[in-house]
């Protein structure tokens, strides 16, 4: 039997670092990696044949559990007929239908059209150039902290495995592709008005995360959403709805669905879950948006596995099986979790939020809630790396990453939950402990 410790070994002579997604390194935990080879329902298994519950969830897609009876056959189906075709079939219709329906919100529907791409990083990369596009300007708007995939422009301040790694970009972004975003603080509305008003009619649009859930869960503030939307008509720019963690996971519209306060993006985004696990993102919006890309429009973009058949029977298998039960199921246990998570840390006396945004959710060690990516990095990160080891020791698979959301799935059910809430009490003493450096 191989060991993790050999698997790593033997992966850091094949590929950078030895993975293929900086994250999954374990940099940041100062462990070993786990190599998985097997998953099912609430739990993964790994190569010394030790078992874990999961709560990483694959980033987000296994919404329903590893290897959902429905979603295997149905790509186990779809697979019989061929792996790809290089050509348009009917599933793909099907899904964009299916996208379209779901993100509703008072009979009212921000997607009339939809593009299926292989990434999220393709699909906010296809939705900038849109913008642009259709707006005929250049500048795009971020927030500090938001990730929203690894194209050249969108790395500058951007959480998740950048926030992990202590980057504030990357090599090789050439400076006049950076200087075409415009990157300020999450949550102040205030900043949103000075960037407009001092280039206002050079952006095209801004991208925000629906809830942000990269750099940790922080929720926007109450009707932030809607603020900037209508900050940015005004100036005739776009917003864009990065959708790729949130969308069909916080409820059957996503973020979009359940924000207190109405609002109305231009463009949404989505990946994850919408793929059921297998490579498949989206980007939807009005149909005169939408019709400005190839082949109707000047806008171009393209990908020979685009809408793959086996991607689309997951995806669509996926939606089907994610009714008000599957939401409910996921809905209790997120809260059960997340309150065991506070009340042993409580307990052991470790200053904490856990802060939501539906049933996602994340701790930070800090006093106070953070509003923004300033303040998620002036967190005690430090308790984050042994509370994660005593997890993993007790055999709770965590995102390796402060700055990563929890993801629970319908999977979740009590004795999986009995697991998790068992293990935080000495997960809890283990970050009391932690001392800086």
């Amino acid at each position: 039997m191989t060991t993790n410790e050999q698997e790593f070994a033997r992966a850091r002579g094949a590929m950078p670092g030895g993975v293929n997604s900086p994250v999954r390194a374990f940099g940041s935990v100062h462990e070993t990696p786990r190599f998985f080879v097997a998953a099912s329902g609430p739990y993964v298994t790994d190569v010394e044949g030790r078992e874990y519950v999961d709560l990483v969830g694959s980033w987000g897609p296994a919404i329903l559990g590893h290897a959902h009876p429905a979603v295997v056959k149905a790509v186990q189906d779809a697979a019989a007929h061929g792996l790809g075709f290089g050509a348009s079939t009917p599933g793909e219709t099907e899904l964009a239908e299916l996208i379209a329906a779901r993100v509703t919100r008072a009979d009212q529907s921000p997607v009339e059209r939809v593009r299926l791409v292989s990434t999220g990083t393709e699909a906010t990369m296809t939705a900038i150039r849109l913008a642009r596009g259709a707006t005929g300007r250049d500048l795009v708007v971020k927030f500090a902290g938001h990730y929203h995939g690894h194209s050249d422009g969108l790395l500058a301040e951007a959480g998740s495995g950048v926030a992990t790694l202590a980057l504030p970009g990357s090599a090789g972004v050439p400076a006049p592709i950076a200087a075409q975003t415009l990157v300020i603080p999450y949550n102040d509305l205030d900043a949103v008005r000075e960037v407009f008003a001092a280039r206002g009619e050079d952006i095209a649009a801004i991208i925000v995360e629906a809830a942000p859930a990269n750099m940790g869960i922080v929720p926007p503030a109450h009707g932030f959403n809607a603020a900037i939307a209508d900050i940015a008509h005004a100036h005739g720019a776009l917003l864009i709805l990065d959708e790729v963690l949130t969308g069909f996971r916080v409820g059957p519209a996503g973020w979009y669905g359940i924000d207190p306060v109405p609002f109305a993006p231009d463009l949404i985004t989505f990946g994850k879950v919408v793929g059921g696990g297998l490579p498949l993102a989206a980007l939807g919006g009005s149909a005169a948006l939408m019709e400005l890309l190839a082949p109707l429009g000047p806008v171009y973009q393209a990908g020979t596995l685009s809408g793959n058949p086996l991607a689309v029977a997951a995806g669509r298998t996926t939606l089907d099986h994610l009714d008000a039960d599957a939401y409910a199921r996921i809905d209790a246990a997120a809260t059960t979790i997340a309150d065991a998570a506070a009340s042993a840390l409580t307990e052991a006396g470790v200053t904490h939020v856990v802060q939501r945004s539906g049933n996602l959710f994340s701790i930070q060690f800090a006093a106070e809630p953070p509003v923004d990516y300033e303040t998620v990095k002036a967190q005690e990160a430090y308790r984050y790396p042994p509370f994660f080891r005593a997890m993993l020791a007790q055999g709770v698979s965590l995102p390796p990453s402060v700055f990563e959301a929890w993801f629970v799935s319908a999977a979740h059910d009590d004795a999986a939950v009995s697991r998790i809430v068992d293990a935080l009490p000495a997960a809890a003493r283990a970050a009391a402990e932690a001392r800086p450096g």
